[in-house]
């Protein structure tokens, strides 16, 4: 019995780099406008 793994053309994974730039960005957006919501709720209480 002859396994089929590793044998045949193998297809190379995605570089992920500009998938994590936009999740770190989108990270970034919404922790900033939470923080400028928040202190402009602290600032007129």
């Amino acid at each position: 019995m002859t396994k089929s793994m590793g044998k045949g053309k193998q297809e190379k994974e995605p570089t992920l780099k500009g998938t994590f730039a936009s999740v770190i960005l989108l990270a970034a957006f919404i922790v900033l406008t939470w923080l400028g919501v928040f202190v402009l709720f602290i600032s007129r209480g």
